[in-house]
């Protein structure tokens, strides 16, 4: 489960936690703005004290420091930034932390190419083999840099290196105009999360927004081929269901979070 799922109820990290071990997951994506705002209130420990009692795994940190911002300036502090989130996230005992293109996604950015994108995700690979914490590289549908899982790809092969690897989500493959056979290009290693959201027929696909993202199962996503294709090349990545839909934040957390669990074990997940 991705916090975002759950934003709407405005909990604190020590209540989604909570919840989300009281419904059954096995891991949990936090964001980092909620575990600093942890640390502030002085719940960070009970936090982690009831994810390792409850089983619950703590998967990926939801970051966005600006480590791939063109601005030297800009760049140093975000890649001081993401040191601190991940200093958060290795005491959390969580392996991963989101790496996007967050600070040049929005249209006017300017347009990075492979090479660049690549260099500078080298040196947060980096800082996160110092810091015990490896950066997924994001990409995101609506973006103007790295929008496409192929774009992702692209970098990976120009990085050259071993560690390098994908935060992949279904909704963004679609959102960006990919193509969901690109998974068959991936590796075990390159695949460790994969985000499960389905999108609508209710709009063209270049007009979706996050808050359009409905339950897996509930859109057009071709989960039986996604499934048999990361089947086929030996991929097994935690499935964490990220929504923005405000149409789930009108029961209670409980309910949602059980829903989330219902949708994934009707695709057979």
């Amino acid at each position: 489960m991705n916090a975002s799922t759950i934003r709407g109820y405005k909990l604190s990290l020590k209540e989604q936690v909570k919840a989300v071990a009281a419904a059954g997951y096995g891991g949990f994506e936090p964001w980092l703005k909620d575990i600093h705002a942890a640390r502030a209130d002085g719940t960070f420990a009970d936090v982690v004290k009831i994810a390792r009692d409850s089983g619950l795994e703590f998967v990926n940190g939801i970051a966005f420091g600006q480590w791939v911002h063109p601005d030297a300036k800009v760049r140093a502090a975000g890649l001081e930034e993401t040191k601190r989130d991940m200093a958060a996230l290795a005491e959390m005992g969580c392996p991963r932390i989101a790496a996007s293109m967050f600070g040049v996604q929005k249209a006017g950015s300017p347009i990075l190419k492979a090479e660049e994108i690549a260099e500078r995700y080298a040196a947060v690979l980096d800082l996160g083999a110092k810091m015990r914490v490896k950066p997924l590289l994001e990409y995101w549908g609506h973006s103007v840099n790295l929008s496409r899982l192929e774009d992702a790809l692209a970098v990976l092969k120009v990085l050259g290196r071993p560690d390098g690897a994908i935060l992949a989500d279904v909704y963004h493959t679609y959102r960006s105009g990919g193509d969901f056979a690109t998974y068959a290009r991936l590796t075990p290693e390159q695949l460790p999360v994969l985000h499960v959201n389905d999108y609508p027929s209710t709009k063209p696909r270049t007009e979706l927004t996050d808050p359009d993202r409905v339950w897996p199962g509930d859109g057009l996503a071709p989960w039986k081929e996604l499934f048999a294709t990361l089947d086929a090349r030996g991929i097994d990545p935690w499935l964490s269901i990220e929504l923005f839909n405000p149409a789930y934040w009108r029961t209670t957390p409980s309910d949602t979070l059980r829903t989330g669990v219902e949708k994934m074990h009707a695709l057979g997940a």
